[in-house]
């Protein structure tokens, strides 16, 4: 038969093989197909479609028996920071081209376990350090939505850019993303997906190349909300190998889907509310606000005062902990090594030089700094400071509301190339996800309408930790008032 794997959900999948409509092997087929087709996008950096097709006979044996897992021939795409046995795991960086790890993720063997099929790995910022896709050693992701009557390849969004371009194209019915300031929310925003950045400690990291260890949190990204909470259900789960995961057991998420969200409290921070910001992102904030008022929630304006601090905490935190975390690359045990070098120093300094692209090394640049001897103090303990008292923040506010309203990203998908020459104007797209990961709560972004350039605008939910069940609760009922239907016109196939 013939099949679109653009017109299915997980959802719809998992109730169509159930079904016997059609087999694992001829979705999977059909899903390689449109990988292919969709080369033009730069999403996928390995394709795996042996690896796809024997994922895919197993599952169907496994449907014969009964014995499915919960996403039991669903194909996925994998972002490239996740380890993934005897298939090459860059990164997105020259440093690490041609490492094949010889061990599997947890959040990756996790949905192994559960029957997922691998389409292959994603392209993505290197070592997720970006937020347009531009800084990948191998090349810009595009996005698959253009502007009407006008041709120039638009971002992304980063650092899961390739993740959510291969989703919003539909050749995949799910991806793994990571999110450490913004980098499942935001691309989720820019391509009219569901992106959702479980709390930290939730999903294991273990098997996860790591950015900063105390802000990188992996989550799904789908077609909607439901597939979310299926997805995420497939993820998450203590892991004693991840000295940071919480052993907390796994709620049914995809249980919350559809409940009632009548008198539920829903906070709207008035500090989110920026100088310059679009008209149309307030516009749609606004309507977001409206559609959980007629759902029965009560809407609540809240203050969360320390928010303007929150990118500068963030610049600091992270490249500290990235410039800890990258020092591993040195040319000695794996990865790039530079030729001719003379002497250890020259050794590491050749390779970094070499394997790094410029994002890369400015941000190590700034957290050695911050690091260092008579800056520590001043910058990086700072940092830390104003981080506690973003999360009092949070946890004085989710005293009294249940979940918190707020854009996504401050601005619809850009042209590639029109932010590249600027980091600081980079750096603000993620000025309302980064307090989310400095406080370590979920949050997760849903489609909710389109720009006047009929680009996709993404609404952003806050929850409490380890509250990602409310979190499927309201963004099921933004999902049903939205009713976001619109798909990007499938270019890449001319």
């Amino acid at each position: 038969m013939s099949l679109d794997p653009a017109s299915l959900t997980i959802a719809s999948a998992r109730d169509g093989l159930k079904a016997k409509q059609f087999s694992a092997a001829e979705l999977a087929e059909a899903a390689i197909g449109a990988m292919q087709a969709a080369r033009p996008l730069n999403a996928v950096l390995v394709e795996t479609p042996d690896r796809a097709r024997a994922d895919a006979k197993r599952a169907d044996q496994r449907l014969a028996k009964g014995e499915a897992g919960a996403l039991e021939g669903i194909p996925l795409a994998i972002k490239d920071l996740f380890c993934t046995e005897g298939v090459e795991t860059t990164a997105g960086s020259k440093i690490l081209k041609g490492f094949k790890p010889t061990y599997e993720s947890t959040v990756t063997a996790n949905l192994w376990r559960e029957g997922a099929v691998m389409l292959g790995k994603v392209n993505m910022d290197e070592f997720a350090m970006g937020s347009s896709n531009e800084t990948s050693a191998y090349g810009n992701v595009e996005n698959p939505w253009r502007r009407p009557g006008d041709n120039r390849p638009l971002v992304p969004g980063g650092s899961s850019g390739g993740s959510a371009a291969a989703v919003s194209a539909g050749f995949c019915l799910g991806a793994t993303g990571t999110d450490t300031g913004g980098s499942i929310r935001q691309p989720a925003g820019f391509t009219g997906i569901v992106g959702l950045k479980p709390t930290y400690g939730r999903c294991s990291r273990w098997g996860i190349v790591a950015f900063a260890s105390s802000l990188d949190q992996a989550g799904p990204m789908t077609r909607s909300v439901r597939d979310a909470a299926i997805m995420l259900g497939a993820m998450a789960g203590f892991d004693p190998k991840d000295s940071t995961s919480v052993d907390l057991p796994v709620p049914n998420y995809e249980a919350s889907v559809g409940q009632s969200v009548k008198g539920l409290r829903i906070g709207v921070p008035k500090e989110y509310r920026l100088d310059g910001m679009p008209a149309e992102i307030e516009t749609l904030w606004q309507q977001g606000i409206a559609w959980l008022k007629e759902a029965g929630c009560e809407i609540v304006d809240v203050s969360l005062p320390h928010t303007k601090y929150a990118l500068p905490a963030y610049y600091i935190v992270a490249p500290a902990e990235a410039s800890s975390n990258l020092a591993r690359y040195d040319g000695v045990r794996f990865g790039h090594r530079a030729a001719g070098a003379k002497g250890i120093n020259e050794l590491y300094a050749k390779t970094r030089g070499e394997g790094f692209g410029p994002e890369v090394r400015r941000r190590v640049l700034i957290g050695t700094y911050v690091l260092s001897a008579g800056y520590y103090d001043a910058y990086y303990i700072k940092a830390q400071q104003v981080r506690t008292l973003i999360l009092r923040d949070f946890e004085k506010v989710f005293g009294e509301v249940d979940a918190l309203l707020a854009p996504t990203a401050p601005s619809a998908a850009f042209p590639i190339g029109d932010k590249a020459d600027d980091p600081i104007s980079m750096y603000l797209n993620d000025v309302f996800t980064v307090p989310v990961n400095l406080a370590g709560l979920p949050g997760m972004s849903v489609p909710a309408g389109l720009s006047a350039d009929g680009l996709p605008l993404g609404l952003q939910l806050i929850g409490k930790a380890f509250d990602e069940a409310t979190l499927f609760r309201v963004g099921a009922a933004v999902e049903k008032a939205a009713n976001f239907t619109a798909r990007p016109k499938p270019w890449w196939r001319a």
